[in-house]
């Protein structure tokens, strides 16, 4: 009798802890797009991030309770591309989110590396084509408005977000069905926007198209040049004191957005820094302004 109890605890445990820590989804079955074999190793650092990531894969997090337009969003952690923050910038988020009754998928994207790809300036937008069409393909399974899927993105995964906002029509993985990769909404906080040297974020540009870029991959990734009158809703928040990525990488793509009659938003506070995540100074949580932009666009 006692054995029995004993793994009936040990099955309500196992199921809380997935639930706390999320349903983890292959991105890819069978080959992986444009990786070669290479001898780096996934790792969490103590720090909480995790390095070297050449198998991507979605990480649901289900609310208890939905909410009524069945929305879901795909996040996307920063780093640099070169690290990913997922604790920080990923589960704490998704989890907040379940909270307003959003269904999330936390995107473990790749991280740029020539030893372990080809192409690999196209590697992380792959990886973010492939996670919508996921999401989408499985939407009625998972309950879900395919017509409802954002996608967010804090600093370098900003800019992921904001390059799938734009370049989802790239025909990466030549699909034979016929699935939407078009977010219908984005959020970008403290993004990397623009590749320029005048404004870019040194570590990621390099990380992503290397030392020397072209022209074409430049004007490609410095997203501020790609928006357009399809490039989806948006969110935007910062902090003006950002030393990491100058704020102007912000202020371009908002100006480009409402050029273009694009539906947009955009706080920028006085002080947080860069990285703050979930919390600016004083605690704030700024997750109500993201809230209430939601509603007032019904997403």
């Amino acid at each position: 009798m006692k054995v029995l109890f004993a793994s009936f605890l040990l099955f309500v445990l196992m199921g809380t802890l997935n639930a706390q820590h999320g349903q983890h989804i292959k991105l890819y079955e069978g080959t992986i797009y444009n990786s070669k074999p290479c001898d780096l190793k996934e790792e969490v650092l103590s720090t909480g991030r995790t390095i070297h990531v050449t198998v991507p894969e979605l990480i649901a997090f289900f609310p208890e309770k939905q909410d009524s337009l069945r929305t879901s969003v795909i996040v996307c952690p920063g780093g640099g591309y070169q690290r990913l923050t997922m604790i920080h910038e990923g589960e704490e988020v998704a989890k907040e989110l379940n909270k307003l009754g959003i269904t999330v998928f936390v995107l473990k994207y790749r991280l740029p590396n020539d030893t372990c790809m080809t192409g690999k300036e196209f590697v992380p937008l792959a990886d973010a084509q492939q996670a919508i069409h996921i999401v989408r393909q499985n939407a009625e399974k998972w309950n879900l408005n395919p017509n409802k899927v954002g996608i967010m993105g804090f600093s370098a995964g900003g800019h992921l977000a904001a390059s799938l906002s734009n370049l989802y029509h790239y025909d990466i993985h030549h699909y034979k069905d016929t699935i939407n990769l078009r977010p219908d909404f984005a959020v970008l906080i403290y993004p990397v926007i623009s590749l320029r040297e005048n404004i870019a974020h040194k570590g990621s540009s390099e990380k992503l198209l290397g030392m020397h870029p072209t022209e074409e991959m430049l004007k490609l990734f410095s997203l501020d040049e790609q928006v357009n009158a399809k490039t989806p809703p948006t969110f935007i928040l910062l902090a003006a004191d950002d030393k990491t990525v100058p704020p102007q990488n912000s202020i371009s793509y908002h100006d480009a957005l409402v050029k273009n009659k694009v539906a947009t938003e955009i706080h920028l506070f006085q002080n947080g820094g860069h990285g703050f995540g979930l919390h600016l100074p004083g605690n704030y949580v700024w997750l109500d302004l993201l809230k209430r932009w939601m509603g007032v666009n019904q997403l």
